[in-house]
């Protein structure tokens, strides 16, 4: 069976809904500041509210797996009856795995939340190609055939990414300009957007030096508590900036418990990333 493409999917959502993922990030700290225990009953007290909330009106909406997983089996239910929501109410999930293996172990990874039929398939999976960028071609060929994309990690928000990505190669290339040429290479040709994005953080100010037209998204986590704005973006990302999906978590989170106060918070974060990016 043939699947929509995860670029093409994602495109209309950013165009009929603003181009904003909103995480889902249930830390302990902030399920304490949502008045709930750092239990299973806490983590799906806090998932299914933001789900409520948001899922119906926002792009993407982006668990965290890790915090889900802490909670070992139970936890991952709760993450796979989010998902099961967010879907059905029609925001693509992107689950930030961030995983990144070789061989056997990747296409284990890829099946885990690349493929349909399995319970925690996502639209998409944030994946480390740090152990090669050819390391991740089971995700790679998995999402093809399920339409679903990957988010690579390329010129990440975090200061210790710099001496990675940073790096100069013999050919004197960077290792994260060396990501977006492959990320490049996988989306010649397709229309209207490719589903093979990078992450690339929206506090890491002029990245001119860098190719930003991958065609394909361009995952981009810090606006709100990390400090970058919206208006911000058009600088950072330059005529790329039409494919950035901006990441917000504590920006909107923090408005919780409350479903109005979370739905308020995403719209205008929605609103005013529509307004910096829409063209001249």
């Amino acid at each position: 069976m043939s699947w929509e493409p995860f670029g093409a999917r994602l495109r209309r959502a950013m165009d009929e809904r603003g181009p904003l993922c909103v995480g889902i990030d249930p830390h302990a700290a902030l399920l304490a500041d949502w008045g709930l225990g750092d239990d299973v009953a806490g983590l799906e007290r806090f998932s299914r509210t933001v789900v409520e909330a948001t899922a119906d009106r926002v792009a993407v909406l982006k668990p965290q797996s890790a915090f889900f997983e802490r909670f070992g089996s139970r936890g991952v239910a709760v993450l796979e009856k989010s998902v099961e929501e967010a879907r059905a109410a029609g925001a693509l999930v992107v689950m930030d795995a961030k995983r990144g293996d070789i061989g056997s172990t990747m296409a284990a990874y890829a099946e885990s939340f690349l493929h349909r039929d399995a319970p925690l398939f996502s639209d998409a999976l944030t994946v480390s190609p740090y152990l090669g960028y050819g390391s991740l071609k089971p995700a790679v060929e998995l999402a093809r055939e399920n339409g679903a994309g990957l988010f690579v990690l390329a010129l990440t928000s975090n200061p210790e990414g710099a001496e990675v990505q940073r790096a100069v190669r013999g050919d004197g290339r960077t290792v994260g300009a060396t990501m977006l040429a492959h990320l490049a290479a996988e989306n010649a040709g397709q229309e209207p957007m490719g589903s093979f994005g990078a992450v690339v953080g929206a506090t890491l100010g002029d990245l001119s030096s860098f190719d930003l037209a991958v065609n394909g998204p361009l995952l981009a986590p810090g606006i709100g508590a990390q400090g970058a704005t919206a208006a911000d973006l058009p600088a950072v990302f330059g005529a790329a900036v039409r494919n950035v999906v901006p990441n917000v978590s504590r920006g909107v989170l923090r408005h919780g418990p409350d479903v109005a106060s979370l739905r308020a918070a995403a719209e205008r974060f929605a609103e005013e990333i529509r307004a910096a990016v829409a063209p001249a």
